[in-house]
């Protein structure tokens, strides 16, 4: 039996804009299909009036297709639609819940290249869709039922624009931080990926004091993530070693992520900064059951950190979805990616790059240190990470060759406390493979025969 036909991916609906699923017409059935169930989830709305649905975006020229597309079809089903143009992921989860809408979305496809968008949906609570939520739009959508569900024309909802927004968000950031404290006194280089965060990264670090040099701030609908931001942070790297500023941080093009730079202008990254978190978080016993949420992708030398300190480190998945759904689960108020999503639920219901980095602001003012020596509170393991392009994605068992390659590469380095991780990328056309060991030269032999091997079959 063929597995039902699928939308959503492992972070929403993801693909090259204009052909499927990121087209106008699919577009168009999922605003339908999301506001039929956001409107039956809840009989009465949150604002006690029409229930309303928040659409956010990037700053990719193909949003305006899918804005119009998908706002028509929620239009068209009794519900309102809040617009409020360009905004961190993050944001758009904060102002539905600050506008008490009934759930929100994003149209962005994060760190992916130009020529793709996605969707990602959020509840009214600002956390991502359930499974069962998302199959329930899917079965509108592929069944063909939405079709026949069609309010009269005096029922149409009406669309309003936020002004805002942009506003909510920036207060809600800055209080994350102790209230008095400022940045006077810092410099910092901000690259904006040229994408969402390109007004509210910088205002809230200058309304908080700091002395800013913003780049990746231009944005013209086709030069997000190019270049620039978390996905290149040897920009940011660069410019923070030829001003001599204090710090770096990069954005992806949504801003749910975030890469820091020391004042050496060496990288800093999500496993850098969930270890200095971390370890600041147990030191004022604020780390919920003293345990730290991360991927299967970072490295083993945080487990390391958090033992020695008394606390634990537990594993999920791939996906900052499978991290917050885990800290839902047990309690847990901070977790991550080493790809840097960081979410601090004290303060965010997703990754959120701007609150990440004024958390690590924060630990460096009231330590009074620089970012190069917080960041030595931890060892890293040697660690190779290796992207094949492919042109499809069949079972690994399927690839002659590969498993038992693998397998030889584990029997090496497991015994000396590595690991082999490979998987396939749920959002792009990629083949990832992790090898940890305390030998770099193994580690990159392995990691040459496994990915050639990969791309002798499936390459792209």
């Amino acid at each position: 039996m063929n597995p039902p036909p699928k939308i959503f991916g492992t972070d929403g609906v993801r693909g090259t804009a204009n052909i499927e699923p990121v087209t106008a017409e699919t577009a168009l059935k999922l605003g339908r299909a999301a506001a039929h169930v956001f409107k039956n989830l809840e009989s009465q709305s949150r604002s006690r009036g029409r229930h309303q649905i928040v659409i956010g975006k990037d700053t990719r020229l193909s949003g305006y297709m899918l804005e119009n597309a998908i706002s028509s079809g929620i239009l068209s089903m009794v519900v309102d639609v809040l617009f409020i143009g360009p905004l961190p992921t993050p944001g758009v989860a904060y102002v539905t819940r600050s506008l008490r809408a009934d759930a929100g979305l994003v149209i962005t496809a994060s760190h992916n290249p130009y020529a793709d968008n996605g969707i990602k949906f959020f509840r009214a609570d600002g956390y991502k869709l359930d499974d069962a939520i998302e199959q329930q739009i899917e079965n509108l959508v592929f069944s063909g039922e939405i079709e026949t569900i069609r309010p009269t024309a005096e029922a149409i909802g009406k669309a309003v624009r936020i002004d805002d927004a942009l506003g909510r968000y920036i207060e809600y950031a800055k209080a994350s931080l102790p209230r008095g404290l400022t940045l006077d006194g810092m410099r910092i280089v901000v690259d904006c990926g040229n994408g969402a965060a390109y007004k509210a990264t910088p205002c809230v670090l200058r309304e908080l004091g700091a002395e800013l040099e913003v780049i990746g701030n231009q944005p013209d609908g086709h030069n997000i993530n190019r270049n620039c931001g978390s996905m290149h942070p040897e920009a940011v790297c660069a410019r923070v070693r030829e001003t001599g500023a204090h710090l770096g941080l990069a954005h992806d093009g949504d801003a749910d992520r975030v890469l820091l730079c020391d004042e050496r202008g060496e990288l800093i990254d999500g496993d850098d900064i969930m270890a200095i978190a971390a370890l600041d978080l147990l030191a004022q016993n604020s780390l919920a059951d003293r345990t730290l949420v991360a991927t299967v992708m970072s490295n083993v030398g945080l487990d390391a950190a958090l033992a020695a300190a008394g606390g634990r480190v537990i594993r999920t998945p791939v996906g900052d979805k499978h991290v917050i759904d885990e800290m839902l689960k047990g309690g847990y108020n901070f977790g991550g990616e080493q790809s840097g999503h960081l979410i601090f639920r004290d303060y965010a219901t997703t990754g959120d790059g701007l609150v990440a980095a004024l958390q690590i602001l924060r630990i460096m003012q009231s330590r009074g240190q620089p970012l190069s020596q917080l960041k030595r509170c931890w060892t890293r393991y040697p660690q190779r990470v290796t992207n094949v392009r492919v042109r499809e994605k069949k079972p690994f068992a399927q690839l002659p060759g590969v498993l038992d390659l693998v397998a030889q590469a584990e029997a090496e380095v497991q015994p000396q406390g590595g690991r082999v991780f490979l998987r396939y990328s749920g959002t792009e056309p990629k083949a990832r493979l992790l090898i940890e060991g305390p030998d770099d030269a193994v580690l990159r032999r392995w990691s040459e025969a496994i990915a050639a091997a990969i791309q002798r079959h499936v390459g792209a």
